[in-house]
């Protein structure tokens, strides 16, 4: 391996202090998790109203980076517990993760239950079918808490292999394994392999993300325009179809894929860090929902419902007012995203603080000393 492929694959372990001056991070969350809440939002109104909006197309745009944008975020601070011994990796890589995803898949079934114990007979039968589906949601990630479960596993795959396997070699197979085609295999095992390839190069390539935003806030002209050059091909790959039914779009097809996903994640990386050296009340508004990003994504779900039916029966009871379907999107989005933050922040110092943050009696390492790093944005958890 050459010295500049052995630097631009050195894991980074940034200092607790420098990490938190990197506000970038937190914008390119906050975008992401609105994307994402964005992309649920859109789809499930359209399906509720029976039609597309203009929403449509930005969560058909953002389907290349959306969610491997996510990842790569997530990786980028792993290298600072990757080589603690297991107890404390396992405190702040799997267990925190795990108290969120075993605390909402509960709360998110019993909002569910209707569904989830449909044809049971009496109530033994009603218990048996609910705690069945408690059962299988160990080993089948639940709704939309796949992420959530998926980063545990990542971080320990991550850990078990890092010292074991060259970083070139980890990354050639990983991405070969989003290229090949897996949607026959059960489904975590399909969303790790479509997955992986993000969240390991956010660990092995920290580093060069971090200059690579450095450099993009000194040379803002040249980043401009090559937002403006990469937005112009992603809607070329992304809006031109194929006549292929199970890879309907250019972007789509295997490899073309893995370069979207990458590039476009980059590109969330450049335009984040431009908004935080413009600043402003956007910047600060991306910040913020990235700062509490897993408030938002746990949370989401619920006011998203609530707003789509809301919308859907006066939709149809007042045709005169009817919203159209982007408007409609457009406000189930923004409920979804806001309402979330605005309970956390109800909620915040009670005792009902425990849907958002792991209270210590889930800890099984000491809990970090600084309270600025137990903040509840920690999907991709900063603790060292």
């Amino acid at each position: 391996m050459t010295a500049a492929s052995t630097a631009a694959t050195r894991p980074l372990r940034p200092h607790p202090k420098e990490a938190a001056r990197l506000a970038w991070v937190d914008v390119a969350k906050g975008l992401c998790i609105i994307l994402v809440v964005m992309m649920h939002s859109t789809l499930g109104t359209g399906e509720a109203l029976g039609g597309e909006g203009f929403l449509h197309d930005v969560v058909e745009f953002a389907r290349p980076f959306r969610i491997p944008d996510f990842f790569l975020l997530s990786g980028l601070f792993l290298g600072r517990v990757i080589d603690r011994d297991w107890r404390l990796f396992a405190d702040r890589r799997v267990v925190h993760f795990a108290y969120f995803y075993a605390l909402w898949v509960v709360i998110q079934s019993l909002f569910k239950a209707g569904s989830i114990v449909a044809g049971a007979d009496g109530p033994a039968d009603t218990l048996a079918a609910f705690g069945l589906h408690l059962a299988e949601a160990l080993v089948v990630p639940y709704s939309t808490l796949w992420f959530v479960y998926l980063l545990a596993v990542f971080s320990v795959v991550t850990k078990l292999l890092h010292r074991r396997v060259p970083p070139v070699v980890l990354l050639v197979a990983a991405a070969a394994l989003q290229i090949l085609p897996t949607h026959g295999l059960p489904e975590l095992l399909d969303e790790f392999c479509e997955r992986y390839v993000y969240f390991l190069g956010g660990y092995l390539f920290a580093e060069w993300i971090f200059r690579f935003a450095d450099r993009v806030r000194e040379r803002v002209g040249l980043a401009l325009a090559g937002l403006a050059l990469w937005a112009a091909l992603e809607a070329v790959f992304v809006f031109t179809p194929t006549g292929i039914e199970s890879m309907p779009t250019l972007a789509r097809l295997p490899v073309v894929s893995l370069g979207l996903g990458t590039v476009g994640a980059l590109a969330i990386v450049a335009f984040a860090a431009l908004m935080t050296r413009a600043g402003g009340p956007v910047t600060a508004a991306l910040r913020a929902c990235g700062e509490r990003s897993i408030v938002i994504y746990l949370g989401f779900f619920l006011p998203m419902a609530l707003t789509r039916t809301v919308i859907a029966r006066f939709n149809g009871a007042l045709p005169d007012f009817a919203l159209n379907v982007g408007l409609a999107s457009l406000v189930v989005t923004v409920a979804a995203v806001t309402v979330p933050l605005a309970f956390e922040r109800l909620v915040r110092g009670t005792r009902f603080d425990v849907l958002f943050r792991r209270p210590a009696a889930f800890h099984i390492a000491a809990a970090p000393a600084s309270p600025s790093r137990l903040r509840p944005g920690a999907v991709a958890p900063r603790e060292a």
